[in-house]
């Protein structure tokens, strides 16, 4: 009976020993890697283009030459599973006010994950489209959200789609089959997350404010519609979307660590001292709390979600070239740029 017992355990240790055999070398995985241990994890798909997802990439060829040039990113790795960019987020009530583009509930994300197939304790890989910077960090904001709520297994592939694509590895169109999921959320990590209150005390308390907008949203001369007023919060360090990823031909991918170090430096910004990312909304915010914090190992940065969507509702101060140039009957909240 023991030796029975004993086989029994043993058969079981093994079982179990191989369903968490791989583990993730850290937060960025490449295509070789990703391709060498794709049964060993799940992909999971999030873009804005659902329909992309099942339909075939789009190449130009060159005449002369008959190379082929990724245009449109379509299709999926094999076995992926897909969420919707626009699915991730949701709408919250805060002190009366309904606030857009938020982190879920608890509850709703982890259904969300759950109905997208995603199950407890295997090692999950988010691919974006990685054309840009925005797709990139599409996948940056899952990642963050996933953090949250608990999950350490996860990664995000380097290149995403247009290097899968661009390397001629496997592609379906097909959808996986949809099953049940049984993800948890296991936490919720407070600390990833800055509130308005964290925001107005940074510069009193040494905190660094990163805005992940582009130059003219930073200094008043454009803005969001969902965005009240224009301009950036004052002390804020400016860090644009297209200074932190390469282009390796078709795809969008990391710098090394040193070089996102000379980056920060050169931008006003010390790597490793408490910093609070935003943007408009907390989506491009994403990608330097994610440089940052993961791949810097700053465990001092945090997100702060609604961003100036929610700090200009709130009605807080910015500051603003267009606020400086307006006539004094002009409101800080209009619509156009200097009235």
């Amino acid at each position: 009976m023991k030796l029975q017992i004993s086989a029994i355990t043993m058969t079981l240790t093994i079982l179990c020993g191989n369903a968490f055999a791989t583990s993730l070398p850290g937060p960025v995985v490449d295509t070789a890697w990703l391709s060498k241990n794709l049964a060993e994890v799940q992909v999971v798909d999030v873009r804005s283009n659902a329909k992309s997802f099942i339909t075939q990439a789009e190449f130009e060829t060159d005449k002369k030459t008959g190379k082929k040039t990724l245009v449109e990113v379509g299709g999926h790795i094999p076995g992926a599973v897909f969420v919707p960019f626009k699915a991730i987020r949701a709408d919250r009530m805060e002190n009366g006010q309904k606030l857009s583009y938020m982190l879920p509930e608890k509850a709703a994300f982890e259904k969300l994950m759950q109905t997208s197939s995603l199950v407890a304790g295997k090692p999950i890989v988010l691919v974006s489209a990685s054309q840009n910077a925005l797709d990139v960090d599409e996948a940056l904001r899952l990642y963050w959200q996933l953090k949250y709520f608990g999950e350490d297994q996860v990664a995000v592939l380097n290149g995403g789609m247009a290097a899968w694509l661009a390397e001629g590895r496997d592609v379906v169109v097909t959808p996986a089959p949809v099953t049940a999921g049984n993800w948890k959320a296991t936490a919720e990590r407070k600390e990833l997350v800055a509130t308005s209150e964290d925001v107005a005390s940074a510069e009193h308390n040494k905190v660094q404010l990163v805005d992940a907008r582009n130059g003219a949203q930073f200094l008043g001369l454009g803005k969001r519609e969902y965005v009240s007023a224009f301009g950036h919060i004052k002390g804020a360090h400016l860090v644009t979307p297209d200074v932190l990823f390469k282009n390796e031909g078709p795809a969008v991918k990391f710098y090394s660590a040193d070089t996102y170090r000379s980056i920060y430096t050169m931008s006003g910004i010390q790597p490793d001292a408490p910093s609070v990312a935003y943007c408009n909304s907390g989506h491009l915010a994403a990608g330097p709390w994610f440089i940052q914090h993961e791949l810097l190992g700053n465990q001092h940065v945090q997100l702060y979600d609604g961003s100036m969507h929610k700090w200009t509702l709130e009605k807080r101060p910015v500051e603003s070239v267009a606020v400086a140039a307006m006539p004094a009957t002009c409101s800080v909240g209009a619509n156009t740029p200097g009235c």
